[in-house]
């Protein structure tokens, strides 16, 4: 790209977070501002006002914007998207109920099963059938798709999933019925399910399609809206949108399958992670991110994240797998939690004290906001304790109340349970903790891994005050806290290569399947991808093939090293599929032909160059102050404050010590040791409970050594 200047823009619940590279030099400038409430545009356009109030125009000379947003799954959790019709084969209506037919949870005798978006009334089949070799056994009765349209007409709805069996294999009734409801509903919105998801598992393909329906007409909005403010303010070139997989989209195409923004915001958290365990040779990484309204927790080994192609959003039990609603878009296998600095503290009818998974958001968010807010949250209780400046947050862009944050715990949760207002705010602290570290317990076990293996990265506002503390109680000794840790997704979105994916369902006998066929194919969906680059771009292209055996359900990634197919690239692939699945399972199926599920393209261009700021200080730093904290044992101690900017590389700060910056503040307890390293980043030896023979290499001593 040409020298100028990229900007990162991720919206959270509670704040939208900014950073700017130039490209000529790598150097960074962030912001973070409030989330507005309603129309999420209006904080990015404040941002960008922001910069250009400080003589710094990003956008005249701006070479892209890339942008990860949560609007997309907080439409679906809220229930605020269109209202929205289902056409269907005839037979299928009930399909978004029946589900797989499994109870989630087996002895349950009240399970809930969630709402379905769509309801049974506005659920139309019509005649038409085609097999799974893609043969049409029934032809499409395309009066009977005109009198669905006019049904769904006089019901009132926005928008219109169409899903018909097997459209995968054969898209013609799709594209029929759609160009049917296009003459017939004009003005509505229509989403069909062979270009959303064109891979088997109906239900799974319904879901998805359904949702991308439910959201596209609030993505959109908010789409043209961001678009034409950025336009006014000089802004000319693309605006580019991350998907949950951590690859990247144009506006346009974002708007036509707004699905694939489900995970935005956390991929972006992923690819910061990733950047950074790259730069300081980290080979394990358990990134913790979090913000205002949740917590992510995601294992990266070796630079790189597990991607899933299946997922669930709306859950009825948090944890229970198979109590959401399926949405079949490739994200990062990541663990996401209920628990952020918004999350709202509340006494239950047993008179226990609760927190979370509701959140007070930016609107109208912790008391302590004085933005008129009146339940205490994880904030509230982390200023009571002292972890946090009142008049230190954002650098003091924004005091905080600290009387109406002990006010609101004494009032709504000390005075019931007959607590002090600190063991009530170090209750808060160590609940939502627990409720982490339970939850990523369970998700590095399924890994086959011990957090005692893993070096944790953590960042969002609210992570390196609570990093310690889940520390602490999963065991991991180590964590890094990077520079700007508060706007780290916004920095993942600049550092993450810019990549477009394009794929297509093959579900074929490797050793049946005609070279020639696949070859085409590649190259096809090559095509697809490239047309979504700028034309100046000159992009790294990946062809994958994502292999099983057959009979399974889930597939393994295998690397193809050209577009151009043989019977010898063929072989070669399913030489290396073998090879992956013993290295995962410790087995292999030789009496079981192996398939090839899906082809994929990938197109990538280098992020961008990024030079954080490197410590400057010649002597290591003094305290600037000094805070009443409350620690772990609930004993209170005068703990020094240090300011981040000030502090020596190779600086050793030994806790209990409080280290701030405009974005976060991160909390050492007794004992957890500190060094600054050449880079920036904070690194931490966590104090454990540790047998006396034990010992363990320092991380600044030598990077997961």
């Amino acid at each position: 790209m040409s020298e100028g200047v990229r900007l990162g823009v991720d919206i959270g619940g509670t704040f939208t977070d900014f950073t700017m590279v130039d490209t000529a030099n790598g150097t960074v400038r962030v912001e973070k501002i409030l989330t507005s409430t309603g129309a999420a545009e209006r904080a990015v356009l404040q941002g960008v006002d922001r910069f250009r109030e400080g003589q710094l125009d990003v956008l005249a000379g701006a070479d892209g914007i890339i942008h990860a947003t949560t609007l997309v799954i907080n439409t679906i959790l809220e229930r605020k998207g269109a209202r929205t019709g289902l056409i269907t084969t005839a037979g299928f209506r009930d399909l978004l109920e029946i589900q797989r037919e499994v109870r989630y949870d087996l002895y349950d005798l009240f399970i809930r099963l969630p709402e379905p978006i769509v309801p049974r009334r506005l659920r139309i089949g019509v005649t038409e059938r085609v097999l799974a070799d893609g043969s049409v056994r029934t032809p499409l009765n395309e009066a009977e798709v005109r009198q669905a349209a006019r049904q769904l007409r006089e019901a009132g709805v926005e928008a219109v999933a169409v899903v018909f069996l097997h459209s995968y294999r054969n898209n013609a009734h799709e594209k029929r019925a759609g160009g049917i409801l296009a003459e017939e509903l004009p003005g509505v919105l229509v989403s069909l399910s062979h270009q959303v998801h064109p891979e088997p598992k109906e239900y799974e393909r319904a879901s998805t399609t359904v949702l991308d329906a439910y959201v596209k007409r609030t993505m959109a909005s908010y789409l043209d809206r961001l678009s034409d403010g950025l336009k006014e303010r000089g802004y000319k070139r693309k605006l580019f949108i991350m998907l949950s997989n951590g690859g990247t989209t144009t506006a346009d195409h974002a708007k036509a399958v707004p699905i694939q923004l489900v995970e935005s915001g956390p991929a972006a958290g992923v690819e910061a992670a990733s950047y950074f365990g790259r730069s300081m040779g980290i080979d394990r990484i358990l990134s913790f991110d979090m913000g205002g309204t949740t917590a992510k927790l995601c294992i990266v080994e070796h630079g790189r994240a597990e991607r899933a192609r299946v997922f669930e959003v709306d859950r009825v039990k948090r944890f229970m797998a198979g109590s959401g609603l399926p949405v079949a878009v490739p994200v990062y296998d990541l663990l996401e939690i209920g628990a952020g600095g918004g999350s709202i503290a509340r006494v239950d009818s047993l008179g226990l004290v609760q927190v979370g998974p509701d959140s007070a958001g930016a609107a109208p968010g912790p008391v302590c906001y004085g933005l008129g807010g009146l339940e205490p949250t994880v904030t509230d209780a982390d200023l009571v304790l002292g972890y946090l400046g009142a008049d230190s947050f954002l650098g003091g862009d924004m005091p905080l109340d600290l009387a109406a944050a002990d006010a609101a715990v004494n009032k709504r949760l000390a005075q019931p349970t007959g607590l002090s207002v600190e063991r009530v705010a170090s209750g808060i602290f160590e609940i939502v903790n627990e409720t982490m570290a339970s939850a990523a317990r369970q998700y590095v076990a399924e890994k086959g891994l011990a957090p005692s293996e893993l070096t944790m990265i953590a960042f969002g506002g609210a992570g390196p005050v609570h990093a310690l503390g889940l520390a602490r109680k999963l065991g991991c000794p180590r964590v890094v806290v990077p520079p700007f840790p508060g706007v780290m997704s916004a920095l993942g979105l600049l550092a993450a290569p810019v990549a477009f994916e394009r794929s297509h369902s093959v579900k074929r006998l490797a050793n049946a399947t005609p070279p020639a066929e696949l070859e085409t194919l590649l190259r096809q969906l090559g095509e697809e991808a490239r047309a979504l680059l700028p034309a100046e771009a000159s992009p790294e292209v990946l062809w994958y093939a994502d292999m099983r055996y057959s009979g399974q359900d889930h597939a393994l990634e295998v690397a193809l090293t050209r577009p151009t197919v043989d019977d010898t690239a063929i072989t070669r692939a399913v030489d290396a599929f073998v090879a992956l699945y013993h290295d995962l399972y410790g087995k292999i199926d030789d009496d079981n032909p192996v398939e090839i599920a899906s082809v994929r393209v990938v197109l990538t261009e280098r992020g961008s160059t990024i030079n954080l700021p490197k410590p400057t200080a010649i002597a290591p730093a003094t305290a600037a102050s000094h805070r009443r904290m409350i620690e772990a044992d609930g004993s209170a101690c005068d703990a020094p404050v240090y300011p981040r900017a000030a502090l020596a590389a190779g600086q050793t700060i030994v806790g209990p010590a409080l280290i701030e910056e405009r974005e976060s503040t991160t909390m050492l307890g007794r004992g957890d040791r500190m060094t600054v390293d050449a880079s920036g980043a904070l690194v931490i030896d966590v104090a454990l409970p540790r047998r006396a023979d034990e010992a363990v290499p320092r991380l600044n001593d030598k990077v997961n050594a």
